[in-house]
């Protein structure tokens, strides 16, 4: 009995050993987190295509460059849901149970699969057009809960101008669209209004999913002068073949964007994706230091925006360029590919 202070005294020894160790600095002089301390950040993206790749890349971009490194000190978790409901809620369950930190959305169905599941976790969002009209604030300008991020609102007006300049006899416009999806709904609207002032007959034509856009675009063939295409989702992924009726018709396509204009269309006055989530990317990392809240973050937008003119689709329906946007012309053709590590 009389060694058991001795050995009580030897435990305490070891267990502040282990307590000092576990303290101890790091070089830089901070206190080291273990591995699971990292914030998690999950990434819920709608589809794949360029202009929706480019605005997580630039909200990836802006994470890093304010300190907020994957790997490092944080751990994002990117999901795609092709476009697929019951994936979107899959995913949206997923991140509720991880508890990651903050989620980005990635288009209006990512957003509102998210919004479903939890009204707790801070949810950014880009490529979404309105948040009030699709549901997941109480205003744009005061969300008022979990929800924000910024918007992709096209400058419908200018672009139909666009359309007029490029088409000057046009008559008959053929508007191309999915009916699911509530921002492309929203940009209907607005393409109708802007043509009526202009004097200009619009076709509907609405898709419900990738499966029928081919039969659906060839249904305007004849029947239209020209396309628009509003910053829909599926028409965007589905580009190419899109395209290769369109081009084959001549019939001039103007997007809402400048990837989809790479990806085949004719011309676009459009934002940027990458700036906008690079945008988006600066708002998470005031949510992170928890110098601002998602209820009272305005959503926010762009205001600059760029003429795009795809060089070849032009030069193969027959189109000749307006000098006064001659700069705004690309050649995708010519693009050099990106290189591949061996």
């Amino acid at each position: 009995m009389k060694k058991l202070p001795k050995v009580l005294a030897l435990l305490l020894a070891v267990s502040m050993v282990f307590v000092l160790a576990s303290c101890k600095p790091a070089e830089d002089g901070a206190t080291t987190a273990p591995e699971d301390a990292k914030l998690k950040i999950g990434i819920v993206q709608y589809v794949e295509h360029p202009a929706l790749d480019a605005a997580r890349e630039g909200f990836v971009e802006a994470l890093a460059e304010n300190g907020y490194v994957d790997g490092e000190n944080i751990t994002i978790d990117v999901q795609n849901a092709q476009a697929d409901q019951s994936n979107l809620k899959s995913i949206a369950q997923r991140f509720v149970n991880d508890k990651v930190d903050l989620i980005l959305a990635i288009a209006t169905p990512a957003a509102q699969a998210m919004v479903s599941e939890t009204t707790e976790i801070p949810i950014l969002g880009t490529a979404i057009t309105d948040y009030e009209v699709a549901k997941l604030v109480d205003s744009n300008e005061a969300p008022g809960g979990n929800v924000s991020g910024t918007t992709d609102m096209n400058p419908v007006k200018e672009q139909i101008d666009l359309l007029k300049k490029l088409v000057p006899d046009v008559e008959n416009v053929g508007l191309l669209y999915t009916s699911s999806e509530d921002n492309s709904v929203m940009q209907a609207g607005m393409v109708k209004d802007a043509c009526e002032k202009l004097g200009l007959t619009v076709k509907e034509a609405t898709v419900t999913s990738s499966n029928d856009v081919q039969q659906v675009t060839q249904s305007l063939v004849g029947k239209v002068d020209a396309i628009y295409i509003p910053t829909d989702n599926v028409c965007a992924s589905a580009m190419p073949v899109i395209s290769q009726i369109t081009t084959e018709a001549k019939i001039p396509v103007i997007c809402g964007e400048a990837n989809m204009v790479l990806g085949g269309g004719l011309a676009t006055l459009g934002i940027n994706y990458s700036k906008l989530g690079y945008q988006t990317g600066e708002m998470a990392v005031k949510v992170l230091k928890s110098e601002a809240e998602t209820a009272s973050m305005p959503i926010e937008s762009q205001t600059d925006y760029d003429f795009t003119i795809n060089g070849d689709v032009a030069k193969d329906i027959g189109m000749t360029v307006p000098d006064d946007l001659a700069d705004a012309v690309v050649y995708p053709s010519q693009a050099t590919p990106a290189a591949t590590e061996e």
